[in-house]
């Protein structure tokens, strides 16, 4: 999340949310928020329904879910998913912003 952090103005620039949902439930989830003082919107969804619904996986031998990011326009169209294979399998924000920006051109 703190590469999230890092780029998020840009983000703001492309007129673009941010939305990171979370296994923990939301007691937790909030305080986390608090703690860190995140700028972007933190979703928690300690029963997976989020997850099942973009094919998210968990992997109980890597600790639960499994990197996803996704781009959504705003008609609800997804425009690019990326399923990690562990924590480190996660692009670059400026592979996501570039997408972005070819999509908006």
């Amino acid at each position: 999340m703190a590469q999230l952090r890092r780029d998020y103005e840009k983000f703001k620039q492309l007129d673009t949310e941010i939305i990171v949902v979370g296994p923990e439930k939301a007691e937790a989830f909030r305080d986390y928020w608090a703690k860190e003082d995140l700028p972007f919107t933190g979703l928690p969804d300690p029963e997976h329904r989020v997850l099942k619904l973009y094919g998210q996986e968990v992997k109980l031998f890597k600790l639960g879910r499994l990197p996803a990011q996704m781009l959504i326009d705003k008609s609800g169209k997804v425009r690019f998913v990326h399923y990690g294979h562990s924590m480190a399998d996660i692009p670059e924000n400026r592979e996501i912003i570039g997408l972005m920006e070819t999509q908006t051109s």
